[in-house]
């Protein structure tokens, strides 16, 4: 190469240097810029059709909150909102009437468990209100209606309908919370490594199975939380159990909650392994309704004392100081369908 040649090279890279770092400057300096409030409406009266195309037209790492409206309507799409989507929020219209659906399944073509799911949220820090969240296969194996792995991840007056494997609450160092919420599904309806709080949810046992199966990794303080929830079984369901270890350190407790006369006894499984005695951490506290049977209760799992229910609280089970306090903020903004964008 010559002098004139490497002169050439070094003011281009110079010119490229300046150019992207007032690029990058721009994009931090004006973030009004971007857009932050989408829509999405079967009918094309918002700024979209499908919730899978306002995902992708979203700014990654936004500057503020983004909030996706969704209209009443049936969504028939697998979503995904990758983990540079963070802090994002959807808004459904109605529960009842805005529902995403799919039907994918474990064993359908090259999917498994862990890619059959309806939707999948993997960005920090989402809210989601108002939605039903559907695995419409049926009665075919494991089948996932919510698989999620963010953390700080809030989901509020939700609905998550399936059979095996309705909800992966995946990410071992994730910290999520449902708040009013609707599962139901057959065997392992709940399952998975993160740390997840249920408050004042509805859990429908619609098959003689298991309604957990935690993976919390060792050394976990804490894994799956039913904070004052009302467990439903089928009228023909007569044997359920409260959960069982997918890993040897899982962790599960039941606090204040009501639990039908389909509970089994014995409450919980070993998964045919008793070595797995020994090491979950299986508890109830004031159980309440015909379910609730202390005394029949498998003997390696615990009656809590008042004492040990008490450091069950959203922050010591989320680690969080008290200017943290990401769970509290449920306040969603007002639905109010924006005109579409001309």
């Amino acid at each position: 190469m010559n002098r004139k040649s490497g002169s050439y090279l070094i003011s281009i890279a110079l010119l490229l240097l300046l150019f992207t770092g007032r690029k990058a400057e721009a994009q931090t300096a004006n973030p009004h810029q971007y857009k932050y409030v989408f829509t999405v409406a079967k009918d094309g009266s918002g700024d979209f059709r499908y919730i899978q195309d306002a995902i992708d037209a979203m700014r990654v790492y936004p500057l503020m909150p983004i909030v996706l409206y969704i209209k009443n309507g049936v969504y028939n799409e697998k979503i995904e909102l990758p983990a540079p989507n963070t802090d994002v929020r959807f808004i459904g219209e109605s529960v009842d009437s805005t529902i995403i659906t799919f039907d994918d399944y474990s064993g359908r073509g090259k999917l498994t468990t862990f890619t059959s799911y309806t939707a999948k949220i993997s960005g920090n820090r989402f809210m989601a209100e108002n939605i039903t969240f559907v695995n419409a296969a049926g009665p075919v194996g494991q089948a996932v209606a919510l698989y999620v792995d963010a953390d700080k991840a809030v989901f509020k007056n939700c609905r998550f309908l399936g059979h095996q494997d309705t909800i992966f609450t995946g990410g071992e160092a994730s910290r999520q919370l449902f708040v009013n919420c609707y599962i139901e599904g057959t065997t392992d309806f709940i399952f998975g490594p993160a740390t997840a709080v249920f408050q004042q949810c509805t859990l429908h046992c619609k098959a003689n199975s298991y309604i957990t199966a935690a993976s919390t990794t060792p050394g976990k303080a804490y894994g799956y939380v039913f904070m004052d929830c009302r467990i439903t079984a089928d009228p023909d369901v007569k044997s359920v159990q409260l959960g069982r270890p997918w890993r040897a350190a899982a962790k599960t407790v039941f606090l204040r909650c009501e639990l039908p006369a389909a509970i089994a006894a014995a409450g919980w499984s070993n998964w045919s392994n008793p070595e797995n005695e020994k090491t979950v951490y299986y508890g109830e506290y004031k159980s309440s309704g015909p379910g609730a049977n202390a005394a029949g209760r498998v003997r390696w799992s615990r009656q809590l004392t008042d004492k040990e229910a008490a450091p069950y609280t959203l922050a010591n089970i989320f680690r969080v100081a008290d200017t943290d306090r990401w769970y509290e903020n449920l306040a969603m903004p007002a639905f109010q369908w924006p005109s579409k964008t001309k």
